[in-house]
């Protein structure tokens, strides 16, 4: 079932940091690592986004090849204001940059490209679709990526210990990782590998959506009255699903229609067209999976319609039942001096005779008829 949301940008609950600058502190952590020919260095950890972006190791050569990607899993005031300051953002980009819970959009600000994207996690449990935010600054050879809640662009909850912080990023095991020939094509293709792994979490999420919604149906057939409320409930996940997909689905438009006036690459290109071929199949899943929710409030509300059919029949005949001995009742209740049966030994008798004898009658014609 839905769920108040917490406003994403409420902080987050701290978590117990061990080892390096993961220690629970008032200071930022930034996560950063130079790509240099395709391959990553190891993940160094910083306080500052200058420290970020200057360090690397010693060994590295650079190269016209070579980026620098930095992650903050927890962003500060202090640290977006040093971002902003740093490369002297524009101020409609700093006021985004310092509001979260927007819907997903690309802008260009001179040479920085502002990238906000929502992945999405279903909890089974509560029926409701959680969607996590990211903000994507691109400015030269440096892509920064700021999380907003608890979790990385795939779903993965960001963990607590810096060992397991650089186990995720080298993991071979995430395509937007161990891909050097997409990390040879520099930050773009990584703004698109992260849009691609946004929209793949998606699919999950219909999922579980889809059992859920014949979960329903079974429920409807039961009889259950509580169904109608749930259907209202997750039809409502599936709208907010569709409404953060289509502006997901504007973004990709945006890029493309910008591909050949920023020069991307016809690699890169591809890349988004098999993006946009993502998410044109959830909008089309989500879209299948809204009118069947519509349909089966439909049959629903049939079957209710239908169960309150049969209970007034029921109900009528069973007045009816009860109306023929109070009828009776009513005529010798009259008080008239000259009646055939009222000084008549049998007239008792013969009453509550003919009240139970038509009530049986009614009672076998409704039965015959299943309205009883």
């Amino acid at each position: 079932m839905a769920r108040v949301r917490r406003h994403k940008s409420e902080p987050i609950s701290k978590r117990k940091r061990s080892t390096v600058a993961l220690r629970e502190s008032e200071k930022p952590v930034l996560l950063s690592r130079r790509i240099v020919e395709s391959e990553p260095s190891e993940l160094s950890v910083s306080s500052t986004f200058a420290e970020a972006l200057t360090k690397q190791p010693a060994d590295q050569v650079l190269t016209t090849a070579s980026f620098t990607q930095v992650v903050i899993p927890k962003s500060t005031p202090e640290l977006l204001a040093e971002i902003a300051s740093t490369w002297e953002l524009h101020p409609v980009l700093v006021e985004d940059l310092f509001h979260a819970n927007q819907r997903p959009k690309v802008d260009r600000y001179d040479d920085v490209l502002f990238v906000v994207l929502k992945s999405a996690v279903y909890v089974d449990s509560a029926e409701e679709v959680e969607f996590k935010e990211f903000h994507l600054l691109m400015k030269d050879s440096v892509l920064v990526i700021i999380c907003q809640d608890d979790r990385f662009i795939d779903g993965t909850p960001i963990p607590d210990r810096a060992d397991d912080m650089d186990a995720y990023f080298n993991s071979e095991d995430r395509q937007w990782t161990s891909d050097r020939e997409l990390l040879s094509l520099g930050p773009e293709a990584l703004v698109y590998r992260l849009l691609d792994t946004a929209v793949d979490t998606y699919f999950p999420v219909l999922d579980g959506l889809q059992d859920d919604k014949d979960g329903i149906e079974r429920q409807v057939f039961s009889g259950d009255t509580a169904a109608a409320e749930r259907i209202y409930l997750l039809s409502q996940e599936v709208i907010d699903v569709l409404h953060t997909t289509t502006h997901l689905n504007r973004l990709t438009q945006r890029l493309g229609n910008g591909a050949a006036k920023y020069a991307i690459p016809t690699e890169l290109q591809a890349y988004l067209d098999d993006v946009i071929d993502h998410l044109t199949r959830v909008l089309a899943e989500a879209a299948e999976l809204r009118e069947a929710l519509s349909q089966i409030l439909n049959v629903n509300s049939t079957l209710v319609a239908q169960r309150q059919n049969e209970d007034m029949k029921k109900i009528s005949g069973w007045a009816a039942i009860l109306f023929a001995p109070t009828l009776i009742g009513a005529i010798y209740g009259m008080n008239f001096d000259d009646m055939p049966e009222l000084h008549w030994a049998f007239g008792y008798p013969m009453a509550i005779g003919l009240m139970v004898g038509l009530g049986v009658v009614l009672y076998t014609v409704f039965k015959v008829k299943k309205w009883m």
